[in-house]
């Protein structure tokens, strides 16, 4: 088990992110506590010795390399990335604008794109580190309501994927969080965003979604300090999973989908197994 370790957390001034920088402080580790509003993460988290908060819009790259620097002048070393910076623009594909659906993604996918990149340098001059993404069970299984998010969140998934076998020469793992429904912010007005109701057809279904996100607000069934509690545990690991699915309700789904993934693979095998080039 890694001991002491110096930890750089996006999205810290509310919902899990205060909740993962207070585990990691708890357990001893040094927290580099980022968000658009530094102020607000002060106050989150309050003035303790290994605490550093930092302003960091993760939509900016140059933020991202000044926050970096500010957390390497200040100890030395990132150990753990946490990208967990996100919001959330909910609505049916042709409700929701343009512009809207690119935010989600700069916000989502892009943000801990930027963060990343600006956090491989040192971790690779250290020969270590480990890069965790706040993914979703939205980037297992899409669902009516959630195309941009789910989009982002897919985006995250082959990225991580990707970069894993890339960066692990150089000692650095990577860890996918999948949770489920977990009672953080995410579904305050603060955190998501409703398109506007704007096609007739889809306005019965709108007003019934809107009702049951909004209704299930603050009533999750998921602890986020007991998941900010077991990515600490985790992040401590010689070699950390490569993906950690959270929850019970997060376990079903991605189960469910394996499964939906294997029947459709074997439903037309015969078909598929015919498509060679002849000899």
């Amino acid at each position: 088990m890694i001991e002491k370790q110096i930890w750089f957390i996006t999205g810290a001034g509310r919902g899990m992110g205060v909740d993962i920088a207070r585990a990691a402080l708890s357990a001893g580790h040094a927290v580099v506590a980022t968000g658009r509003n530094a102020k607000q993460v002060s106050s989150a988290l309050g003035a303790q010795d290994n605490l550093l908060t930092v302003k960091l819009d993760v939509t900016s790259l140059d933020d991202a390399k000044d926050a970096v620097r500010a957390a390497v002048g200040r100890f030395g070393r990132i150990d753990v990335l946490v990208n967990n910076a996100g919001n959330f623009y909910a609505g049916f594909f042709e409700e929701i604008t343009p512009e809207d659906f690119r935010a989600q993604v700069e916000t989502t996918m892009f943000g801990p794109m930027n963060v990343t990149r600006a956090t491989l340098p040192v971790m690779r001059a250290q020969r270590s580190g480990l890069i965790v993404a706040i993914s979703s069970t939205a980037g297992v299984a899409g669902q009516e309501f959630c195309s941009a998010y789910a989009v982002s969140k897919f985006g995250v998934e082959g990225w991580i994927e990707s970069l894993t076998p890339e960066i692990a020469p150089f000692g650095i793992h990577t860890m996918l969080v999948e949770p489920g429904f977990f009672r953080t912010e995410l579904l305050t007005p603060e955190s998501t965003s409703y398109a506007k109701a704007s096609i007739d057809d889809y306005a019965p279904r709108t007003v019934q979604t809107v009702a049951a996100w909004n209704s299930m607000n603050g009533k999750q069934g998921g602890d986020p300090a007991k998941l900010a509690n077991a990515l600490v545990r985790l992040a401590t690991q010689d070699q950390p999973p490569q993906r950690f699915v959270a929850g019970a309700d997060a376990v079903a789904t991605v189960e469910k989908k394996a499964n939906e993934l294997l029947a459709q693979a074997e439903a037309h095998r015969e078909l598929s197994s015919n498509l060679a080039l002849d000899a």
